[in-house]
């Protein structure tokens, strides 16, 4: 099942992101569900996360989501999961 991780970053939080992501690029590798991945850019700077998973369920989409370094450091505001069909690529 693939399923869009769309996270964004609280205000103000880029140091955040800056200081905990060899962490989540590290969880990333360690768990290898995730097909796609990158940064959502507003106004030239970071601002949330795109995330494609490949998982058994949208348990396991969770899951992931609550593990990530970057939830666990307080980086979102919000984060939405949604089964995800790949059409074009």
């Amino acid at each position: 099942m693939l399923v869009a991780l769309i996270a964004r970053d609280k205000d103000g939080a880029l140091e955040i992101r800056k200081a905990n992501r060899a962490d989540h690029l590290a969880y990333i590798d360690a768990t290898g569900v995730v097909i796609q991945a990158g940064p959502l850019i507003v106004g030239g700077e970071m601002a949330g996360s795109l995330v494609i998973l490949d998982v058994e369920d949208m348990a396991a989409a969770e899951d992931w989501a609550a593990k990530d370094p970057y939830a666990n450091a307080g980086l979102f505001d919000t984060v939405e999961l949604i089964e995800w069909k790949k059409v074009i690529g």
